[in-house]
């Protein structure tokens, strides 16, 4: 800072007026620019590059004891203020409802989706769900693995 006032002070003393000393400084802006240029390249460069990773597969097949194995959650979660008919339990205490639905999510890998949580009123709208198997196939993924008539072939352009 202290340089740089004394430079001001000595360009007046040298009689250089204004159009010379804007031409000194943009030169001094110019090559500092340059350098900062370079150093973003240069980290640009060392940084590792991003790869996408493969879609994350959506593939659920249920557990053959999922009944069971929801109903002591439920239990676990409500205790002892549970209908005679645990499938009864309503859902309306959101940290209830928040706390079992993320503890089978973690454990079971098959979360409900944001836009389906407003459908989960009680024990048996989860049980539905969690009872559902979900492929992760298209159409034509479909299409392709099936028993075809001999005159129709699916063929992916690559």
């Amino acid at each position: 800072m202290a340089a740089v006032a004394a430079l001001r002070v000595a360009g007046r003393r040298l009689g250089l007026g204004a159009p010379a000393c804007r031409a000194f400084w943009a030169g001094l802006r110019k090559e500092e620019k340059e350098v900062e240029a370079d150093k973003i390249i240069h980290q640009e460069k060392s940084e590792p590059s991003l790869i996408c990773p493969p879609p994350r597969s959506r593939n659920y097949l249920p557990p053959e004891d999922i009944q069971s194995y929801l109903e002591s959650h439920v239990k676990e979660i409500f205790g002892p203020s549970l209908p005679d008919n645990w499938q009864q339990t309503p859902l309306k205490e959101n940290r209830l409802k928040y706390r079992l639905l993320a503890q089978l999510a973690a454990e079971l890998g098959h979360a409900v989706p944001n836009s389906q949580l407003h459908l989960m009123n009680s024990a048996e709208d989860v049980l539905n769900f969690y009872s559902t198997p979900v492929k992760d196939a298209s159409k034509f993924d479909e299409l392709c693995a099936a028993e075809l008539p001999p005159n129709l072939k699916i063929i992916w352009e690559q």
